[in-house]
């Protein structure tokens, strides 16, 4: 409106609340938020798992494994979005109906929510996720030497910290290289704009904590693929994260792709991730290929 100071690049407070409101901009969001428990109740239903293993002492710090049929598969962490505060590793089952078809051991993790889990402690527990799961992979016909991340929204933003985690730091004999690559879907990797969002009433961010846990803001030694997908009906500013993200990628010579699926919203483009023949999950495959140092799909 006139007169209103900008408080983020050209923003005022309402324009950039209104690019991060995805339930405001897509008011349907709750019939996915129905389909995605639906899908996975059925996933559940008709397919090998192995539900709430524990990674961490917490009650949060749990994981859920579809394995795949035959030892030595790739491992495909799935990281749920719902802005670091809501959802559940249960919502997104329906992801191992894309994968699992392919030899892929689909892997989906939880993790404690804003505000009780502020973003260090966050992080920390998908890092400790991807740790637990590197160790014990074989026990779930997986190849630890083959791990690959995605996640959609927020956890677009978590696979990107896991590219950027110092794993030997992290935990005694993990490898540097311990995730090969990652997809971020709708994902965010600049958290200034949030924390001065509506977002941070919930998530309380601090100054340090954006510098901490900014993709944009971090180094990468460990040469990893990244598969950027942004829908076509996405905000200017979730365009623009996915956008600066793919220029550091390229600025630090790393291949990166950076997707715009046509006709698709922030939501409707996770509901592609249970077919296993549509062509996000080919090119995760593609990506994942790339990412163990081969090329076309990784079964």
């Amino acid at each position: 409106m006139p007169g209103s100071e900008a408080i983020y690049l050209d923003y005022d407070q309402a324009a950039l609340d209104a690019q991060y409101n995805n339930r405001a901009r897509f008011p349907n969001y709750l019939d996915h938020f129905n389909a995605w428990r639906t899908w996975s109740e059925a996933t559940r239903s008709r397919t090998a798992h192995v539900l709430d293993v524990a990674f961490g002492p917490s009650p949060e710090e749990k994981v859920d494994v579809f394995p795949a049929k035959r030892p030595g598969a790739p491992l495909y962490v799935f990281i749920h979005g719902g802005y670091w505060y809501s959802l559940d590793k249960s919502d997104y089952s329906y992801v191992a109906d894309g994968l699992r078809p392919h030899d892929v051991t689909t892997v989906v993790n939880n993790f404690g929510l804003a505000p009780a889990h502020d973003m260090d402690e966050i992080v920390r527990q998908n890092r400790a996720a991807l740790a637990w799961l590197w160790r014990h992979a074989g026990d779930y016909h997986a190849d630890p030497d083959r791990i690959y991340v995605a996640g959609h929204s927020a956890g677009g933003h978590l696979a990107a910290m896991l590219l950027a985690t110092d794993w030997p730091a992290f935990g005694a004999g993990l490898p540097r290289d311990l995730v090969k690559g990652a997809c971020a879907i709708g994902g965010i990797f600049d958290l200034e704009p949030i924390r001065l969002s509506f977002l941070n009433k919930t998530l309380r961010l601090t100054p340090g904590q954006v510098a901490r846990h900014s993709p944009l803001r971090q180094t990468y030694p460990v040469r990893a693929a990244l598969l950027l997908v942004v829908a076509a009906d996405e905000s200017a500013e979730f365009h623009r994260q996915s956008q600066d993200m793919a220029a550091l990628w390229r600025r630090i010579g790393h291949p990166v792709d950076l997707v715009v699926p046509d006709k698709l919203d922030h939501f409707d483009v996770a509901n592609q991730l249970r077919d296993p023949t549509c062509s996000l999950v080919d090119l995760q495959l593609n990506h994942m290929r790339l990412s163990f140092g081969g090329g076309g799909k990784p079964s």
